[in-house]
């Protein structure tokens, strides 16, 4: 059974929930003993996180099981019949091979062989790293009824804001579309700080009786509103959408609180490249999630960069790209940055049609 790749990317389905005590366990999958779980794809955070989940239900099932956890380059003939084989201190076992590409023949056709008629008291999990090595061994697995997959499919870019949600919701929480993107804006799109980031608003909106509040925008400003990345997009938008008085006071408040200069430049010039990309790609009448794909932008940002298309024009955002450009060169070089990035500002705001 082939489960969809959004499960384990977002972390949707059955024992992909928190196992925590702390936040109680989701419903679980049936038992994963005399079973083979094969977890596969290149996201190494949400690999480990899906076999650690699956090492929870586990244990669960059985406190004392016996588990045995090996890299498969390591693996020689005969080991992993052994390490399958009925423990001698436990009623349940559970083998963990990891990166199964990685096998030798031998060792590989002794996995086929076992996963053909896994033993009743084990727990089999294996990982695959992604790409083509170990390709044949994966197909043949597939093929065996007592085998489960999940993938570990990597969000696009325009869904990281979505995965932030899903993995809020995950914790028995939810959150603002708008708190979604600003986590992304201010974290970046590594999901092993997006997922720390949304256990620590999850904790955050938990009251003293345990309930939730939902978490807002303000919220995530708060815990989150420092980051460089946040004040670099901050003063972008403020600066594309006309308001040069507070571009200019968030780009001095930025500088005083050491952000890097290059961040700044590099905020301005993915928001220009985005606003270019959305002003070509809205005039062919596509989807809201076409048109996501496009621009290469969540959702939520459409219809900040649908307002902000209103005042540019495609000489403008030339000119302003140009401004980012030449201001990128200057503060990587010898130029004063302060400078470099207040003359950036100021081109970039005239550059407008209105």
């Amino acid at each position: 059974m082939t489960w969809p790749s959004w499960c384990a990317t977002a972390g949707s389905a059955g024992w992909f929930g928190d196992l925590s005590p702390r936040r109680g366990m989701l419903t679980a999958m049936a038992s994963l003993f005399s079973t083979v779980l094969l977890i596969t794809g290149g996201v190494e955070f949400l690999t480990d996180r899906a076999m650690r989940r699956a090492l929870a239900q586990i244990r669960d099932e059985d406190p004392e099981v016996a588990v045995s956890d090996v890299e498969a380059a390591s693996v020689g003939a005969g080991e992993l019949t052994a390490l399958t084989s009925p423990s001698l201190f436990s009623s349940h076992s559970a083998v963990v091979v990891r990166g199964i590409e990685g096998l030798d023949p031998t060792a590989a056709d002794e996995l086929l062989s076992y996963a053909a008629a896994p033993a009743a008291d084990v727990a089999l999990v294996l990982t695959h790293g992604g790409g083509q090595k170990g390709k044949g061994v994966l197909d043949k697995l597939r093929k065996l009824a007592a085998v489960q997959e999940v993938t570990s499919t990597a969000p696009k870019p325009w869904e990281v804001s979505r995965w932030v949600a899903t993995e809020v919701r995950q914790l028995g929480a939810s959150i603002s579309e708008e708190g979604a993107g600003y986590l992304v804006s201010a974290v970046g799109h590594d999901l092993r700080s997006l997922a720390a980031a949304a256990d620590q608003l999850v904790d955050a909106a938990t009251g003293a009786d345990g309930s939730r509040a939902p978490i807002s925008l303000d919220l995530v400003r708060q815990y989150f509103g420092g980051r460089a990345e946040v004040k670099g997009f901050d003063i972008a938008d403020a600066a594309i959408d006309g308001h040069t008085a507070l571009a200019l006071e968030q780009l001095r408040w930025a500088l005083n609180n050491n952000v890097a200069p290059v961040l700044i430049t590099s905020a301005f010039a993915s928001g220009l490249r985005s606003l270019a990309r959305y002003g070509v790609a809205s005039s062919k009448g596509l989807r809201e999630a076409e048109l996501a794909r496009e621009v290469g932008a969540p959702p939520f940002r459409l219809k900040r960069l649908r307002a902000q298309l209103r005042g540019w024009d495609s000489t403008g955002i030339s000119v302003a790209i140009g401004a980012v450009a030449r201001a990128d060169l200057d503060v990587k070089g010898a130029a004063d940055p302060e400078y470099a990035l207040e003359r950036m500002v100021l081109t970039v705001t005239g550059a407008r049609t209105e």
